[in-house]
């Protein structure tokens, strides 16, 4: 910065020999006296020392020399004002730089400095160079600080001391040394003042963290040029970032006051390179519990590993959270699926392994698993070379013995399945626009209370998230957005999955998934789903529909209420059951379907919303509450709401236990279940043994175990015309399909009666 020469601005006093009438005895104002015939100064036109210069004899105790041309100063510019000279005879006097202060209305400001150090002449013939600087601004280094008020001076000298010495004076230099200053007048330090070389290899570690230790809370520049760190830096300042750095990948850079995503991409040069070591720091920076990435979007070429970013971390434990921007998978060969097949063993007893594993070392954690008799979403977890051993996050239902299985290893934006164990980490307001070209998210193995957050999953080509194992465990998917690339599939060609549960705890609530072949699939138990809006149709008539919402767990204590299920269907299964006969345990139990919205357009008349399908005999529900519910299919009309998958084995109804099945409402559907089921039976003829038919109107066309109540509607006569007044006893399970109730009279009689049917006890 000089304004000499950016403004052109005149800076400099003029010359001895252009006349000593430029140059004042007094202070330089107009009016006072000049040096212009004064008998104690002359100009020599070639001294030695200087060439043309001012020679004076001291006659006064304070003897001024000022340029009677005003010297500007600007706000925020510093002058400094040299002097060279020597005492040829005489009295040695002292030197110091002098000027008159003038205020920018043109008076004489008051009360400032108005002269610099003085400097003793103790040698004839010694060329003595003086200076002071001259400033707006009180910073270190300025002799003469006069404000922002001060709009000029007149600049000189004074001689003190004793008087009679002759001096010579050279022509006195203004020069504008802002520049001086810049680095604090703009808080900044860069780090080359420290000894950083950006020349892509020189170590700069020692560099950098000494700018920080001398910021004193200014900010650190990082200029242009490519700076190698090779260790981990924290830098406690904020930085301004011109040019890059490059370090190993196990090495971090800590920037504890300027962490954001659009920092630390601008310093390694790139996007992708950018989020992985701002996210390193995330999880080694006690400063920041959020990866902002305010607003930006991230472009990856590839999947990212997230725990190889963080090389010194197997697992975390400590909330952290990305939130705030998009993240999008560019077209890249990286996100091709792989699938490979290998042959194993499994057995029943060891109900979590694939033994005797050929090609076992191609084969990657994580890889979902498919074969005769496994299961939806069943992954590898863990494997042991050495032994041939590959650990399932669930049980197979029917593959025991040897086969040969299929493994597909999705690949996905984000993929945490290298931690152990990762707890507490959340998404924030982050859209993953996978652009059916890869899944979205692949949880570590274990964990509790993974977050998901005003977030959009949009255009997964296979997954949403995936659990491998129990890294699901209490997790929250919060008012997000499932938005599948299979949009223009008919349903059965879908192959996608929105999201996928293991372990127990599970809150879905408030999300929106379009068209996926299925929205979750839930393992475990105590899972809540509530308020989402998922639906799953196409438009083919009596087209068929799959599962929206797939429960794995008999006893599966779970609540599904107030959703928008949407031509799709709730499924209750057993398929990770090794061993999927009932022999023990609660069975299907504790489920309940609550104040549900449920509609379907151009199904298949044998369509149902809700769908209990066991995989091995013996099963019964034992505990199952559908109340409140709102059944309607448009476009035709379905024959029931709920129906047993009988595809491999149907419910045993003769165990049925506390099943509440009342308050819901049935529009173009036929059989309107209910448990209690009030039916009306009208006896027109007299007979002493009526059969009440329940017409296929128990929940799940089970059986007549009880009867809460008969209540006669009018009299009951016998043929003669009298009442009788004498009650029947109920005889259960009647007929072929036992859903039918007997009542025997004490005498052949007609009339009409209500009960209060059950389908269980």
């Amino acid at each position: 910065m000089n304004k000499a020469i950016t403004d052109g601005v005149q800076l400099m006093p003029p010359q001895f020999a252009l006349g000593l009438s430029n140059w004042s005895s007094g202070n330089g104002t107009p009016g006072s006296d000049s040096y212009q015939g004064a008998a104690n100064a002359a100009f020599v036109a070639a001294d030695s020392d200087f060439g043309g210069c001012l020679e004076l004899q001291k006659t006064t105790s304070l003897q001024k020399l000022r340029s009677m041309i005003q010297t500007p100063l600007i706000p925020g510019c510093y002058l400094q004002v040299r002097a060279r000279i020597k005492v040829l005879s005489g009295a040695l006097p002292s030197v110091r730089i002098a000027a008159w202060a003038g205020a920018s209305g043109g008076g004489h400001l008051g009360g400032v400095v108005e002269t610099g150090a003085a400097t003793s002449l103790s040698t004839y013939g010694e060329v003595v160079e003086i200076s002071a600087i001259i400033g707006t601004g009180l910073r270190g280094g300025v002799d003469m600080a006069w404000g922002r008020e001060a709009g000029f001076a007149h600049v000189g000298l004074d001689l003190t001391g004793p008087n009679g010495g002759v001096v010579r004076i050279d022509d006195i230099v203004v020069e504008d040394v802002t520049g001086v200053f810049l680095r604090d007048m703009i808080s900044l330090v860069d780090v080359r003042d420290f000894g950083a070389v950006g020349d892509g290899s020189t170590d700069n570690t020692a560099a950098f963290e000494a700018a920080d230790a001398a910021a004193a809370g200014r900010r650190i520049l990082i200029p242009a040029g490519e700076f190698y760190l090779a260790d981990t830096v924290t830098l406690t300042h904020p930085v301004e970032v011109q040019g890059t750095v490059r370090m190993p990948t196990n090495r971090m850079l800590l920037l504890t006051r300027s962490f954001d995503f659009p920092t630390y991409a601008a310093i390694f040069g790139g996007e992708e390179l950018g989020f992985k070591k701002a996210f390193q720091a995330l999880l080694n920076n006690a400063d920041h519990e959020s990866l902002d990435l305010c607003g930006r979007k991230v472009r990856l070429s590839g999947p990212v590993d997230m725990q190889a970013a963080v090389p010194n971390k197997t697992s975390y434990a400590t909330r952290r959270v990305i939130r705030n921007g998009q993240l999008e998978a560019a077209s890249s060969a990286a996100w091709d699926t792989d699938v490979m097949s290998a042959q194993a063993s499994y057995s029943a007893s060891n109900s979590r392994k694939l033994t005797n594993v050929a090609n076992i070392a191609n084969i990657p954690v994580g890889a979902l698993v498919e074969g005769a008799g496994v299961g939806r979403e069943i992954y590898v977890r863990d494997k042991n070379i050495g032994a041939q051993e590959l650990t399932l996050t669930a049980p197979l239902f029917d593959a025991e013995g040897t086969q040969v299985f299929t493994f597909r290893d999705f690949k996905y934006m984000l993929d945490f399945s290298g931690f152990s164990a990762l707890s507490k980490f959340g998404m924030t307001e982050v859209e993953l626009q996978c652009e059916g070209r890869c899944s979205a998210l692949r949880l570590a193995p274990a964990g509790t209370v993974f977050s998901l957050d005003h977030c959009f999953i949009s255009r997964p080509k296979d997954r949403g998230i995936t659990s491998i194992g129990s890294g699901c465990q209490g997790m929250l998917v919060d008012n997000c957005q499932f938005l599948s690339d299979e949009e223009p599939l008919d349903v059965a060609d879908r192959t996608s999955i929105a999201l996928n549960v293991n372990a127990n705890d599970a809150k879905l609530r408030n999300n929106r998934a379009t068209k996926f072949r299925h929205f979750a699939l839930l393992g475990g138990q105590n899972q809540t789903v509530t308020g989402n809006h998922f639906f799953q149709g196409d438009t083919i008539a009596d087209g068929i529909r799959t599962a929206g919402l797939i429960l794995t767990s008999t006893n599966c204590a779970s609540t599904v209420s107030d959703n928008y299920i949407d031509n799709c269907f709730v499924e209750w299964t057993n398929e990770r059951d090794a061993r999927p006969d009932f022999s023990s345990g609660f069975s299907f139990s504790a489920l309940s379907i609550t104040d549900n919205v449920f509609l379907s357009g151009d199904v298949a008349p044998w369509f149902s919303y809700i769908v209990v399908k066991p995989f091995g005999s013996g099963h019964f529900l034992n505990g199952m509450t559908v109340s409140g519910n709102k059944f309607r299919s448009i476009n035709g009309s379905i024959e029931r709401a709920e129906r047993v998958d009988t595809s491999f084995a149907d419910l045993d109804f003769s165990r049925t236990r506390d099943v509440f099945y009342e308050g819901n409402t049935y529009h173009n559907v036929s059989a309107a279940v209910a448990n209690p089921l009030r039916v009306e039976h009208v006896q027109g003829s007299v007979a002493r043994d009526w059969t009440v038919d329940t017409e296929d109107l128990l929940p799940f066309r089970g059986q007549a175990r009880g009867v809460d109540a008969i209540i006669a509607l009018g009299p009951i006569e016998v043929s003669g015309g009298a009442d009788r007044h004498a009650l029947p006893h109920a005889t259960l399970r009647v007929g072929s399909r036992r859903d039918q109730v007997r009542l025997t009279w004490p005498e052949a009689v007609r009339g009409t009666v209500q009960l209060m049917v059950r389908v269980d006890r």
